[in-house]
């Protein structure tokens, strides 16, 4: 009798372990993402206190950065599948964890050198697209002083994925947290010269940018350099050594992901420009509603990126019952706590509106009315877009990364931006229109990712081969 009860306890007590381990991992990741996203929010709001314009010129530079920095990010997210499954096969393998490591920041300079060209032409990019001059004009030094935050970001990011695939996360939630401090200051002294520094505008919001990457990458080489965990892979050794086998890996693994994450930036950049069209109001209501949404996504991207280690860790182990613990861990708690906001979203839209607006001037009248109305659709994107989020990850722990990329293609781009057009000017749904087709874009992406998933998992073993 003593055995059975032994024998019946083993799967739980591994559910139970998958959970601590997974909510362990987890943690730090997700307040790293707040971190990030709180650094952006700094430099907005200091924008805006230099005024309309150069809050306007800013957010057209950073609209424009983001998108082929997103590509780049891609490219670097592989590195934790990769580094994830070569823990798994074996736990105290160095070289491997080297030869990746120093890939993925040669891949880091090999995408950065055509991005920053690209961006230095900035100004010209922008007129072509119609922009205002002047803003044009103005979007184009910002973005000149920002792009060099690129690269040293790119490596820490590298650097972010080695330590999130030791399990070890908490000096990058360390080092991001001093960054948001060191940005915040950098950007008061540099745009309004306080301090004694010359008074830059908003070029000075980049540079303050880019001085916080290289202090985010410097922090998590002096960590690197001096802890004895880490200290052993010796990562930074014959750096100049060329590993072309390893190095085509991760780009064959890679560029799928810099799709994804295309894909999905692209269409929530287009939404933002149909809202334009529109009118003013319908985008500042737009505005309001998707950064409530960005603030509570950082939760189910950081189990998206904690699902990659684990079940990465199990696919290298050869162990499809922990695959399938670490994944169904991961979607569960993503999608449970985006329940949850979705909630308070239909609850409670008017406390959550009222940090962005004041909501008792009846001038904002129109703008709360149609922000309400965005955040009740919002409750359901929320809940799709964790799940797209997590499933994402879990796929890219099994170095599933190419059938995504297809599906992703489809859902953002083929029913989700055709149908945001056919809703909000065929059917004359205006704003609501646009929120429906990202919400049925959402709804395809995270169905397909998630069927994907399904049809792996009933392939047991198999799922490693």
């Amino acid at each position: 009798m003593s055995v059975v009860i032994t024998q019946s306890a083993v799967p739980q007590r591994a559910w139970r372990d998958e959970i601590v381990a997974m909510l362990t991992l987890s943690w730090p990741i997700i307040l790293t993402n707040v971190a990030q996203v709180a650094m952006t929010a700094t430099d907005v709001m200091m924008l805006g206190w230099l005024g309309s314009h150069a809050l306007a010129a800013g957010a057209l530079g950073t609209n424009l950065y983001y998108v082929p920095m997103i590509f780049g990010l891609g490219l670097m997210t592989a590195t934790t599948p990769m580094m994830a499954r070569e823990l798994g096969r074996n736990r105290f393998t160095v070289r491997e964890i080297r030869r990746t490591v120093r890939q993925g920041l040669w891949i880091g300079v090999t995408i950065s050198i055509p991005i920053w060209i690209l961006l230095w032409n900035a100004t010209p990019i922008l007129l072509a697209m119609g922009q205002d001059a002047d803003l044009a004009q103005e979007a184009g030094t910002y973005v000149r002083a920002l792009q060099w935050a690129m690269l040293p970001f790119y490596f820490y990011i590298v650097l972010r994925s080695f330590m999130a695939a030791l399990e070890r996360p908490g000096w990058a939630l360390v080092i991001a947290f001093l960054a948001v401090g060191f940005n915040a200051l950098a950007n008061y002294a540099l745009i309004f010269g306080h301090f004694g520094f010359p008074k830059m505008g908003i070029v000075g919001s980049g540079v303050a940018t880019a001085l916080s990457s290289v202090l985010m990458f410097s922090g998590l080489v002096a960590v690197i350099s001096l802890d004895r965990r880490f200290r052993r892979y010796r990562l930074f050794g014959r750096f100049w050594r060329a590993d072309w086998p390893r190095y085509g890996q991760l780009m064959r693994l890679g560029l799928p992901i810099a799709a994804i994450l295309s894909f999905e930036v692209t269409i929530f950049n287009a939404a933002a420009f149909l809202m334009g069209i529109i009118g003013p109001n319908s985008l500042a209501a737009h505005a309001i509603a998707i950064q409530i949404a960005s603030i509570s996504f950082m939760v189910p991207l950081g189990f998206g990126q904690a699902a990659t280690v684990r079940v990465g860790r199990a696919y290298g182990a050869q162990d499809s019952a922990g695959i399938k613990r670490a994944g169904w861990v991961a979607f569960t708690a993503g999608t449970g706590f985006m329940a949850l906001t979705a909630l308070l979203m239909v609850l409670a839209p008017l406390q959550l509106i009222r940090v962005f607006i004041d909501i008792h001037n009846p001038a904002n009248a129109d703008v709360i009315g149609l922000a309400i109305s965005f955040l009740a659709l919002a409750a359901l994107f929320q809940i799709f877009d964790g799940a797209q989020a997590v499933a994402s990850g879990m796929l890219r722990g099994l170095h599933d990364t190419t059938v995504p990329m297809i599906y992703a293609a489809i859902a953002y781009w083929g029913i989700g931006l055709p149908l945001s057009v056919a809703f909000a000017f065929w059917l004359d749904m205006k704003g609501v229109g646009i929120w429906l087709g990202l919400l049925s874009g959402l709804a395809a992406a995270s169905l397909l990712l998630l069927s994907r998933w399904l049809r792996r998992e009933k392939l047991g073993i198999e799922i490693i081969r």
